[in-house]
Protein backbone atom coordinates (compact mmCIF):
# COMPACT_ATOMS: atom_id res chain seq x y z
CA UNK A 1 0.00 0.00 0.00
CA UNK A 2 3.07 2.40 0.80
CA UNK A 3 4.53 1.33 -2.34
CA UNK A 4 0.54 2.43 -4.24
CA UNK A 5 0.72 5.49 -2.59
CA UNK A 6 4.18 6.98 -4.16
CA UNK A 7 3.73 5.60 -6.94
CA UNK A 8 -0.13 7.62 -7.17
CA UNK A 9 2.11 10.82 -5.70
CA UNK A 10 4.86 10.66 -8.53
CA UNK A 11 2.30 10.40 -11.11
CA UNK A 12 0.02 13.49 -9.83
CA UNK A 13 2.92 15.68 -9.15
CA UNK A 14 4.48 14.74 -12.95
CA UNK A 15 0.91 16.56 -14.37
CA UNK A 16 1.65 19.26 -11.98
CA UNK A 17 4.97 19.75 -13.49
CA UNK A 18 4.77 19.49 -16.58
CA UNK A 19 1.09 20.78 -17.42
CA UNK A 20 -0.48 20.11 -21.37
CA UNK A 21 -0.26 23.07 -23.22
CA UNK A 22 -3.22 24.88 -23.48
CA UNK A 23 -5.26 23.79 -27.19
CA UNK A 24 -7.70 26.07 -28.92
CA UNK A 25 -10.79 26.72 -27.32
CA UNK A 26 -13.11 24.06 -26.43
CA UNK A 27 -17.03 24.39 -27.32
CA UNK A 28 -17.55 23.30 -23.69
CA UNK A 29 -16.38 25.96 -22.36
CA UNK A 30 -16.68 28.55 -24.67
CA UNK A 31 -16.43 31.39 -21.41
CA UNK A 32 -12.80 30.68 -21.04
CA UNK A 33 -11.54 33.36 -23.58
CA UNK A 34 -7.64 33.44 -23.03
CA UNK A 35 -5.07 30.48 -23.28
CA UNK A 36 -4.12 31.55 -19.68
CA UNK A 37 -7.60 31.19 -18.29
CA UNK A 38 -7.39 26.93 -19.56
CA UNK A 39 -4.02 26.52 -18.18
CA UNK A 40 -5.34 28.13 -14.79
CA UNK A 41 -8.66 25.66 -15.39
CA UNK A 42 -6.47 22.77 -15.93
CA UNK A 43 -4.40 22.93 -13.08
CA UNK A 44 -7.48 23.59 -11.08
CA UNK A 45 -8.71 20.28 -11.87
CA UNK A 46 -5.57 18.72 -11.48
CA UNK A 47 -5.54 19.78 -7.86
CA UNK A 48 -8.78 18.47 -7.82
CA UNK A 49 -7.21 14.97 -8.75
CA UNK A 50 -4.32 15.28 -6.09
CA UNK A 51 -7.07 15.65 -3.19
CA UNK A 52 -9.07 13.03 -4.40
CA UNK A 53 -6.43 10.55 -4.64
CA UNK A 54 -4.72 11.14 -1.65
CA UNK A 55 -8.28 10.41 0.69
CA UNK A 56 -8.68 7.20 -1.17
CA UNK A 57 -5.19 6.65 -0.17
CA UNK A 58 -5.62 7.68 3.52
CA UNK A 59 -9.18 5.82 3.52
CA UNK A 60 -7.83 2.36 2.18
CA UNK A 61 -6.95 -0.12 5.35
CA UNK A 62 -3.58 -0.43 6.14
CA UNK A 63 -2.97 -4.40 5.42
CA UNK A 64 -2.64 -6.49 8.76
CA UNK A 65 0.76 -7.28 9.77
CA UNK A 66 1.79 -10.50 8.61
CA UNK A 67 2.77 -12.72 11.68
CA UNK A 68 6.25 -13.20 12.43
CA UNK A 69 6.26 -16.93 14.01
CA UNK A 70 8.29 -18.11 16.28
CA UNK A 71 11.66 -18.84 16.11
CA UNK A 72 11.73 -22.44 16.53
CA UNK A 73 14.04 -23.47 19.61
CA UNK A 74 17.78 -25.08 18.77
CA UNK A 75 18.43 -28.89 19.45
CA UNK A 76 20.70 -28.21 22.62
CA UNK A 77 17.37 -25.97 23.84
CA UNK A 78 14.88 -28.97 23.22
CA UNK A 79 17.43 -31.78 25.23
CA UNK A 80 17.86 -29.13 27.94
CA UNK A 81 14.02 -28.48 28.44
CA UNK A 82 13.73 -32.21 27.87
CA UNK A 83 16.30 -33.26 30.22
CA UNK A 84 17.69 -36.20 28.35
CA UNK A 85 20.18 -36.40 24.92
CA UNK A 86 17.78 -39.14 22.96
CA UNK A 87 20.42 -41.13 21.00
CA UNK A 88 19.09 -43.29 17.37
CA UNK A 89 21.12 -46.50 17.81
CA UNK A 90 21.35 -49.87 15.82
CA UNK A 91 20.67 -52.33 18.16
CA UNK A 92 21.64 -55.33 19.47
CA UNK A 93 25.26 -54.68 18.33
CA UNK A 94 27.90 -56.11 20.18
CA UNK A 95 30.43 -53.96 21.38
CA UNK A 96 28.48 -50.98 19.98
CA UNK A 97 24.89 -51.00 21.44
CA UNK A 98 23.29 -53.43 23.91
CA UNK A 99 21.47 -54.52 26.86
CA UNK A 100 21.52 -56.40 29.34
CA UNK A 101 18.93 -58.43 31.24
CA UNK A 102 18.72 -55.75 33.30
CA UNK A 103 17.64 -53.59 30.87
CA UNK A 104 20.93 -51.25 31.11
CA UNK A 105 22.37 -50.40 28.25
CA UNK A 106 26.09 -49.99 27.20
CA UNK A 107 29.00 -49.96 24.27
CA UNK A 108 30.90 -47.72 22.26
CA UNK A 109 27.78 -45.85 20.45
CA UNK A 110 26.32 -45.56 24.40
CA UNK A 111 29.42 -43.96 25.83
CA UNK A 112 29.03 -41.64 23.20
CA UNK A 113 26.12 -40.71 24.32
CA UNK A 114 27.16 -40.17 27.77
CA UNK A 115 29.45 -38.17 26.99
CA UNK A 116 26.82 -35.87 25.50
CA UNK A 117 24.68 -36.12 28.13
CA UNK A 118 27.74 -35.26 30.43
CA UNK A 119 28.72 -32.19 28.56
CA UNK A 120 25.27 -30.55 28.56
CA UNK A 121 24.28 -32.09 31.98
CA UNK A 122 27.38 -33.30 33.79
CA UNK A 123 25.33 -36.46 34.31
CA UNK A 124 26.19 -39.36 31.92
CA UNK A 125 22.75 -41.16 32.50
CA UNK A 126 20.43 -38.02 31.21
CA UNK A 127 19.87 -40.44 28.12
CA UNK A 128 16.97 -41.69 26.26
CA UNK A 129 18.00 -44.97 23.54
CA UNK A 130 15.83 -45.26 21.06
CA UNK A 131 16.81 -48.92 19.00
CA UNK A 132 16.31 -48.15 15.83
CA UNK A 133 16.18 -50.38 11.87
CA UNK A 134 18.28 -49.31 9.12
CA UNK A 135 14.92 -48.27 7.69
CA UNK A 136 14.03 -45.70 10.98
CA UNK A 137 16.99 -44.23 11.85
CA UNK A 138 17.02 -41.40 8.90
CA UNK A 139 13.74 -40.86 9.37
CA UNK A 140 14.06 -40.41 13.16
CA UNK A 141 16.76 -38.18 13.05
CA UNK A 142 15.49 -35.98 10.01
CA UNK A 143 11.75 -35.27 11.78
CA UNK A 144 13.45 -34.61 14.98
CA UNK A 145 12.38 -37.91 17.30
CA UNK A 146 16.15 -37.89 17.99
CA UNK A 147 19.26 -35.54 18.90
CA UNK A 148 21.39 -37.49 16.96
CA UNK A 149 22.80 -40.99 15.57
CA UNK A 150 26.35 -41.84 17.66
CA UNK A 151 27.55 -44.08 14.53
CA UNK A 152 25.14 -44.18 10.99
CA UNK A 153 25.73 -46.23 7.93
CA UNK A 154 29.17 -45.34 6.76
CA UNK A 155 30.25 -41.58 5.43
CA UNK A 156 29.79 -41.20 1.77
CA UNK A 157 29.01 -37.94 -0.43
CA UNK A 158 25.58 -38.96 -1.12
CA UNK A 159 24.65 -39.71 2.60
CA UNK A 160 26.55 -36.37 3.48
CA UNK A 161 25.00 -34.28 0.69
CA UNK A 162 21.90 -35.76 -0.25
CA UNK A 163 19.66 -36.67 2.49
CA UNK A 164 19.82 -32.90 4.73
CA UNK A 165 22.02 -34.45 7.65
CA UNK A 166 25.91 -34.56 8.53
CA UNK A 167 28.53 -36.20 9.58
CA UNK A 168 30.03 -34.47 12.36
CA UNK A 169 33.41 -36.59 12.95
CA UNK A 170 34.90 -39.91 12.53
CA UNK A 171 35.12 -42.09 15.57
CA UNK A 172 35.46 -45.23 14.27
CA UNK A 173 37.19 -46.30 11.02
CA UNK A 174 36.15 -49.58 9.94
CA UNK A 175 35.97 -51.28 6.54
CA UNK A 176 35.63 -54.58 4.52
CA UNK A 177 38.51 -57.26 5.86
CA UNK A 178 39.16 -60.85 6.44
CA UNK A 179 38.86 -63.20 9.25
CA UNK A 180 41.24 -66.27 8.86
CA UNK A 181 42.59 -68.94 10.98
CA UNK A 182 45.87 -67.74 12.89
CA UNK A 183 49.00 -68.87 11.28
CA UNK A 184 52.88 -68.28 12.91
CA UNK A 185 53.30 -66.30 9.77
CA UNK A 186 49.77 -64.60 9.12
CA UNK A 187 49.49 -63.82 5.34
CA UNK A 188 48.78 -60.29 4.48
CA UNK A 189 45.94 -59.47 2.54
CA UNK A 190 47.30 -58.38 -0.18
CA UNK A 191 49.07 -62.02 -0.59
CA UNK A 192 45.87 -63.93 -0.29
CA UNK A 193 45.35 -66.23 -3.36
CA UNK A 194 43.39 -69.78 -4.58
CA UNK A 195 41.81 -69.09 -1.60
CA UNK A 196 37.81 -69.99 -0.72
CA UNK A 197 36.23 -66.89 0.90
CA UNK A 198 32.56 -67.03 2.61
CA UNK A 199 30.42 -63.93 2.73
CA UNK A 200 26.80 -63.31 3.31
CA UNK A 201 24.79 -62.44 -0.58
CA UNK A 202 23.03 -59.25 -1.92
CA UNK A 203 25.23 -57.06 -0.19
CA UNK A 204 28.10 -54.44 -1.69
CA UNK A 205 30.41 -56.63 -0.41
CA UNK A 206 30.49 -59.73 -3.56
CA UNK A 207 31.40 -56.92 -5.91
CA UNK A 208 34.34 -55.05 -3.26
CA UNK A 209 35.96 -58.71 -2.85
CA UNK A 210 35.96 -59.61 -6.85
CA UNK A 211 37.09 -56.05 -7.30
CA UNK A 212 40.25 -56.94 -4.71
CA UNK A 213 41.33 -59.86 -6.31
CA UNK A 214 41.01 -58.85 -9.80
CA UNK A 215 42.99 -55.10 -9.17
CA UNK A 216 45.84 -58.09 -8.04
CA UNK A 217 45.29 -60.89 -10.78
CA UNK A 218 44.42 -63.10 -7.86
CA UNK A 219 42.41 -66.18 -8.36
CA UNK A 220 39.59 -66.95 -5.79
CA UNK A 221 36.28 -68.75 -5.19
CA UNK A 222 33.43 -67.14 -3.37
CA UNK A 223 31.00 -69.43 -1.36
CA UNK A 224 27.67 -67.09 -0.54
CA UNK A 225 25.06 -67.51 2.09
CA UNK A 226 22.11 -65.98 3.07
CA UNK A 227 23.63 -64.02 6.17
CA UNK A 228 26.64 -63.24 8.09
CA UNK A 229 26.60 -65.91 10.62
CA UNK A 230 25.78 -68.80 8.17
CA UNK A 231 29.26 -67.99 6.22
CA UNK A 232 31.07 -68.14 9.48
CA UNK A 233 29.23 -71.42 10.70
CA UNK A 234 30.35 -72.57 7.18
CA UNK A 235 34.17 -71.34 7.52
CA UNK A 236 34.11 -72.82 11.30
CA UNK A 237 33.06 -76.37 9.42
CA UNK A 238 36.05 -75.57 7.35
CA UNK A 239 34.12 -75.54 3.78
CA UNK A 240 36.36 -72.34 2.95
CA UNK A 241 39.46 -70.57 4.09
CA UNK A 242 38.55 -66.74 5.23
CA UNK A 243 35.54 -64.78 5.73
CA UNK A 244 34.98 -61.28 4.31
CA UNK A 245 32.70 -58.59 5.99
CA UNK A 246 32.94 -55.58 7.69
CA UNK A 247 36.02 -55.55 10.64
CA UNK A 248 33.50 -54.74 13.11
CA UNK A 249 31.18 -57.78 12.35
CA UNK A 250 34.28 -59.55 11.90
CA UNK A 251 34.92 -59.79 15.22
CA UNK A 252 31.67 -60.26 16.79
CA UNK A 253 32.10 -63.25 14.76
CA UNK A 254 34.99 -64.38 16.41
CA UNK A 255 34.20 -63.63 19.79
CA UNK A 256 31.07 -66.46 19.21
CA UNK A 257 33.88 -69.47 17.63
CA UNK A 258 34.40 -71.88 20.38
CA UNK A 259 37.91 -71.06 20.44
CA UNK A 260 38.35 -67.55 19.48
CA UNK A 261 41.75 -67.23 19.70
CA UNK A 262 42.46 -69.88 17.32
CA UNK A 263 41.17 -66.85 14.42
CA UNK A 264 43.06 -63.68 13.92
CA UNK A 265 40.83 -60.69 11.98
CA UNK A 266 43.57 -59.83 9.29
CA UNK A 267 44.75 -55.77 9.58
CA UNK A 268 44.46 -55.22 6.25
CA UNK A 269 41.03 -53.25 4.74
CA UNK A 270 40.20 -53.45 1.20
CA UNK A 271 37.05 -50.94 1.79
CA UNK A 272 36.89 -47.64 3.46
CA UNK A 273 33.98 -47.41 5.75
CA UNK A 274 34.20 -44.59 8.36
CA UNK A 275 31.33 -44.18 10.80
CA UNK A 276 30.39 -41.38 13.08
CA UNK A 277 27.88 -39.52 14.67
CA UNK A 278 24.94 -37.78 12.25
CA UNK A 279 22.99 -34.71 13.00
CA UNK A 280 20.42 -32.59 11.08
CA UNK A 281 21.61 -29.72 8.86
CA UNK A 282 20.96 -26.15 10.18
CA UNK A 283 21.76 -26.92 13.57
CA UNK A 284 26.36 -25.60 13.50
CA UNK A 285 25.77 -25.12 17.53
CA UNK A 286 24.42 -28.57 18.05
CA UNK A 287 26.82 -29.86 15.24
CA UNK A 288 30.12 -28.25 16.82
CA UNK A 289 29.39 -29.94 20.28
CA UNK A 290 28.93 -33.43 19.10
CA UNK A 291 32.10 -33.21 16.97
CA UNK A 292 33.54 -31.56 20.16
CA UNK A 293 33.12 -33.96 22.68
CA UNK A 294 34.90 -36.41 20.60
CA UNK A 295 37.57 -34.26 19.63
CA UNK A 296 37.70 -33.25 23.65
CA UNK A 297 37.84 -37.19 24.42
CA UNK A 298 40.99 -37.53 21.81
CA UNK A 299 43.20 -35.05 22.77
CA UNK A 300 43.04 -36.18 26.70
CA UNK A 301 43.73 -39.61 26.00
CA UNK A 302 46.91 -37.87 23.91
CA UNK A 303 47.32 -35.87 26.65
CA UNK A 304 47.44 -38.75 28.93
CA UNK A 305 44.76 -37.50 30.85
CA UNK A 306 42.01 -39.87 32.04
CA UNK A 307 39.03 -40.86 34.51
CA UNK A 308 41.39 -41.67 37.23
CA UNK A 309 43.51 -38.79 36.95
CA UNK A 310 41.42 -36.06 35.56
CA UNK A 311 41.02 -34.64 39.08
CA UNK A 312 44.86 -34.18 39.62
CA UNK A 313 45.10 -32.92 35.91
CA UNK A 314 43.46 -29.88 37.27
CA UNK A 315 46.34 -28.84 39.13
CA UNK A 316 48.66 -29.63 36.05
CA UNK A 317 51.42 -26.99 34.53
CA UNK A 318 50.56 -27.96 30.89
CA UNK A 319 48.82 -25.07 29.03
CA UNK A 320 46.94 -27.72 26.83
CA UNK A 321 45.61 -29.67 29.62
CA UNK A 322 44.57 -26.43 31.29
CA UNK A 323 43.00 -25.12 28.61
CA UNK A 324 41.24 -28.66 27.38
CA UNK A 325 40.06 -28.89 31.44
CA UNK A 326 38.65 -25.48 31.37
CA UNK A 327 40.96 -24.18 34.57
CA UNK A 328 42.52 -21.71 31.72
CA UNK A 329 40.32 -19.99 29.02
CA UNK A 330 36.68 -20.76 28.06
CA UNK A 331 36.36 -23.75 26.26
CA UNK A 332 33.21 -23.42 26.67
CA UNK A 333 31.62 -20.54 25.73
CA UNK A 334 31.10 -20.72 22.11
CA UNK A 335 29.81 -24.28 22.36
CA UNK A 336 27.18 -22.85 25.00
CA UNK A 337 28.66 -25.12 27.90
CA UNK A 338 30.52 -24.66 30.89
CA UNK A 339 34.31 -24.15 30.60
CA UNK A 340 34.92 -27.10 32.88
CA UNK A 341 32.76 -29.76 30.21
CA UNK A 342 35.34 -31.99 29.16
CA UNK A 343 36.71 -32.21 32.85
CA UNK A 344 33.45 -33.72 33.34
CA UNK A 345 33.21 -36.02 30.34
CA UNK A 346 36.52 -37.37 30.88
CA UNK A 347 36.21 -37.84 34.57
CA UNK A 348 32.50 -39.75 34.20
CA UNK A 349 33.14 -41.28 30.92
CA UNK A 350 36.98 -41.78 29.85
CA UNK A 351 38.90 -39.88 27.38
CA UNK A 352 38.97 -41.98 23.40
CA UNK A 353 40.95 -45.10 24.47
CA UNK A 354 39.25 -45.67 27.64
CA UNK A 355 36.44 -45.96 25.80
CA UNK A 356 37.17 -48.09 23.53
CA UNK A 357 39.26 -50.75 25.47
CA UNK A 358 36.13 -50.94 27.53
CA UNK A 359 33.49 -51.64 24.91
CA UNK A 360 35.88 -52.94 21.59
CA UNK A 361 39.16 -53.58 22.66
CA UNK A 362 41.42 -55.82 24.76
CA UNK A 363 39.04 -55.45 27.48
CA UNK A 364 35.99 -56.70 25.84
CA UNK A 365 34.98 -59.96 24.56
CA UNK A 366 35.31 -58.48 21.14
CA UNK A 367 39.13 -57.94 21.67
CA UNK A 368 39.99 -55.76 19.20
CA UNK A 369 43.17 -54.14 18.08
CA UNK A 370 43.16 -50.21 18.01
CA UNK A 371 44.96 -50.17 14.39
CA UNK A 372 43.76 -47.32 11.95
CA UNK A 373 41.52 -46.32 15.54
CA UNK A 374 44.80 -45.66 17.65
CA UNK A 375 46.07 -42.23 17.61
CA UNK A 376 48.27 -40.17 15.02
CA UNK A 377 50.58 -40.78 17.41
CA UNK A 378 50.83 -44.37 17.78
CA UNK A 379 49.96 -45.49 14.14
CA UNK A 380 46.66 -44.74 13.81
CA UNK A 381 44.18 -42.42 12.19
CA UNK A 382 42.25 -40.34 15.09
CA UNK A 383 43.43 -36.73 15.23
CA UNK A 384 41.83 -33.87 16.75
CA UNK A 385 42.24 -29.97 16.50
CA UNK A 386 43.36 -28.45 19.67
CA UNK A 387 41.22 -26.93 22.44
CA UNK A 388 42.69 -23.22 21.80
Amino acid sequence: MRLLFFRLVSFVESLIVAPKPASAPRAAFSTLNHPRDYAEFDVTLRCIFIGFALLLTCAAPAPRALAQPEPKASTLQQIEKRGAVVCGVAAPSPGFAQQDAAGVWSGFDIDFCRALATATFDDPDKIRIAPLTAKERLAALQSGAVDLLPRGAPWTEARDAGQQLLYATITFYGGQGFLARRKPEQPKARELADVTVCLQQGTSLELDLADFFRARAADYKSRLFPSLDEAVKAYDAGQCDLVSADIAALHVARAKLARPGDHAVLPELITKAPAGPIVRQGDDQWFNIVRWTHFAMLDAEELGVNSANADESLRSESPDIRRLLGVDGDFGEGLGLHADWAYRVVKKVGNYGEVFERDLGQASPLAMERRQNALWSKGGLMYAPPAR
